[in-house]
């Protein structure tokens, strides 16, 4: 094998608390992540040349250390000694600086990736444990799926696959910045918490309505007053039908769950329409069983 095709998924959070800041500066957290349809694309090559060589279609990404994607092939040659070097090609489609985990994604990517290619033999397991190097969502989009994050987000445990649905997703017109929102977040001072284990108790039930009505995100508490546009966004999601809708991670992205197809269609024309989104799209959970659920 010289080359290698790859998806990388976008994550939402479900559901995101935030129990404490620790002395190292890092935040603990509790999450309920999902896997979703939307993707970026990498290719994978060997070639002769010694050295790392990473292209994409977006011409303001850097392609040299400053790339987690670059980052996380030089781990894996540094550690394994592999021989020539590899090529990587990066198609992106995930907005960046967006709460979808774009960057980290594409990094597992490189990893599992990597792992084939030269047939490193590396566990799931394995791969997390160096992933978390490189950033503390890789390991969960090593894994993918519907799952409990906690810790920095690098203890995972793998729930079942949440009800499927609709995603409508509309990122404005703004970025922000994960350090910003966490650098505000006053951690000892939040009221409310989202209901964690009232979430994964309605996953493992299969109960759709308990899982959005326990949604909840406390980064919102920072990003919102920042950036209005969000809780706009959101309640206009609910307002065309969604039954929950929510800010991923440290946003701006707002998503939408909708169990009516048609509804979530018709929101997403609306989305498109009212030019409130830089990016708009629908798309659907995403299980890593090799099923396609992306319509």
């Amino acid at each position: 094998m010289s080359e290698l095709k790859l998806k990388a998924r976008a994550k939402i959070n479900l559901g995101l608390d935030v129990i404490r800041k620790r002395e190292d500066g890092y935040h603990d957290l509790r999450m309920v992540m999902q896997t979703i349809g939307l993707c970026d694309e990498l290719v994978l090559s060997q070639v002769e040349t010694e050295g790392i060589f990473v292209s994409t279609n977006r011409p303001e990404l850097p392609t040299d250390e400053r790339n987690l994607v670059y980052r996380a092939a030089r781990l894996l040659r540094e550690e394994f000694g592999l021989p020539g070097g590899i090529r990587i090609h990066l198609e992106k489609k995930i907005p960046m600086a967006a709460g979808l985990a774009g960057g980290s994604t594409d990094a597992a990517a490189v990893l599992k990736g990597m792992n084939d290619l030269y047939s490193l033999g590396l566990s799931e397991a394995q791969l997390c444990e160096r992933g978390v190097k490189l950033g503390a969502d890789i390991p969960y989009c090593i894994m993918g799926g519907t799952a409990l994050a906690e810790g920095i987000g690098e203890r995972l445990t793998r729930l079942p696959e949440a009800p499927q649905c609709s995603v409508l997703l509309t990122k404005p017109w703004i970025d922000v910045s994960t350090a910003f929102v966490y650098g505000h977040l006053r951690a000892d001072e939040l009221q409310d918490h989202p209901d964690i284990d009232g979430q994964i108790a309605a996953v493992w039930s299969g109960d759709f309505s308990g899982m959005t009505e326990k949604m909840g995100n406390v980064l919102e508490t920072v990003t919102i007053p920042a950036y209005p546009v969000v809780q706009e966004i959101k309640e206009e999601m609910l307002e065309l039908g969604a039954a929950g809708a929510m800010m991923s991670g440290s946003g701006p992205t707002v998503f939408g769950l909708f169990d009516d197809r048609e509804k979530a269609e018709a929101a997403y024309r609306r989305m498109c329409e009212n030019g409130a989104g830089r990016d708009v799209f629908l798309t659907e959970f995403f299980q890593p069983d090799g099923r396609e659920q992306d319509r």
